[in-house]
């Protein structure tokens, strides 16, 4: 299986300075051969592959502009294989036409490849102390040499590639891709106390389980919105290009930074508890991008996060063999009842959080009873007849 790895860096004035550089150019090659296929497609009605343009900047570009050559080669070539892969994924109607890339978008990145030992990573006191949360450590990344960074975990297993991104908060961080057989988490156990866990996604509770179990929602955005407010008013009252425009700008990416950061790691703790405890985990597939349409729920709905959640589930039970299952957003979870299968058509209102069956006169919770159904939908769909 193939891992990603994230440790923050901190490299000297040479060293962001090389980085400035390569950013730079891999924007310009983005660029240069975005506009160049548009131009053969627009004016000769050529399709252009990406080994045509990695031969014309090899043979061509390199000679035109010199500078190029100052930075990794396998930065510039990754450059040209995203492109082409956003064209695959356009043609496809998976995502957008690409775009020119910003040079004040304050987000910048690139991708290496590993070849020669050129990535390395010294664990430093973390390698023989496990014990220790960060520690000190170092990792070598071509063109810049060893570079500081803070270690917090370690790995065993081959490196296949290296991004280097430059938050708006002008923060550094490489993320490793390692190959390796078998991730090793203590917290994760083999035999799970419980086989089977459905889970009913919501604003109110950020998910209410099979087990009657509601988890609350942080709402993190809500608890911040009133800085980040008061800072974008500050920003609002700088001029452009000024250093006091420049301090407050990065002063509002760490707040929104900050934000994500602890979504994530209320996501990450979250997901990998219900990990942990269940051998197979049960969801709806929800289609967010309908969802959002809903101007008043729209905020609550993105801070919440669902896609990311279920995304981490999906992935880490591919990592520590669990089952997880999505039951097709068509299935009315919340109108049926638990017990004896009646379905209440009024339930489409989302005001009624609690009902009762006029069938068999059973209490429901809305959430709960829907987590009930997730569960009985998904032991059917997996072959498995057990009572809930």
């Amino acid at each position: 299986m193939v891992v990603t790895y994230k440790y923050r860096i901190y490299p000297n004035k040479e060293q962001q300075i090389q980085l400035a550089k390569t950013f730079g150019c891999v924007r310009f090659v983005w660029n240069f051969f975005l506009a160049w296929r548009e131009k053969r497609y627009r004016e000769e009605g050529l399709s252009t592959t990406e080994s045509e343009c990695r031969k014309h900047l090899n043979n061509v570009l390199k000679k035109q502009f010199p500078w190029l050559r100052e930075v990794d080669k396998f930065a510039l070539e990754n450059a040209l294989i995203n492109l082409d892969n956003t064209y695959k994924k356009f043609f496809k109607k998976q995502t957008k036409h690409p775009k020119f890339k910003r040079k004040k978008s304050h987000h910048f990145s690139y991708t290496t490849n590993f070849t020669n030992n050129n990535i390395q990573v010294d664990f430093g006191k973390l390698a023989t102390d496990i014990n220790l949360n960060r520690c000190w450590g170092r990792i070598k990344l071509p063109k810049l040499g060893w570079v500081k960074a803070r270690i917090h975990r370690t790995f065993n297993g081959k490196i296949k590639t290296a991004t280097v991104k430059l938050l708006p908060s002008g923060k550094y961080y490489v993320s490793i891709t390692v190959e390796q057989d078998k991730i090793d988490n203590p917290k994760i156990k083999e035999t799970p106390a419980n086989f089977a866990t459905a889970l009913d996604l919501g604003v109110k509770d950020f998910f209410v389980d099979s087990n009657s179990r509601h988890v609350e929602n942080p709402k993190i955005l809500t608890k911040y919105e009133r800085r980040i407010k008061k800072v974008q008013r500050e920003l609002s009252r700088k001029k452009p290009g000024s250093k006091n425009f420049e301090k407050t700008r990065r002063k509002l990416a760490k707040l929104y930074e900050k934000v994500t950061n602890i979504r994530m790691d209320f996501l990450h703790k979250w997901s990998s508890r219900v990990i942990c405890e269940n051998q197979a985990i049960i969801c709806e597939d929800l289609k967010v991008k309908n969802l959002v349409r809903n101007h008043h729920l729209a905020k609550s709905i993105m801070d919440v996060s669902w896609s990311k959640f279920v995304e981490m589930l999906e992935y880490k039970s591919k990592w520590y063999n669990r089952i997880f299952l999505k039951i097709p957003s068509s299935f009315p979870s919340s109108q049926i009842c638990s017990r004896c299968g009646y379905r209440n058509e009024e339930l489409k209102d989302l005001k009624i959080r609690t009902w009762q069956c006029p069938c068999c006169g059973q209490k429901h919770d809305r959430d709960e009873n829907a987590a009930r159904n997730i569960l009985k939908q998904g032991l059917l769909q997996l072959g498995m007849v057990v009572s809930v």
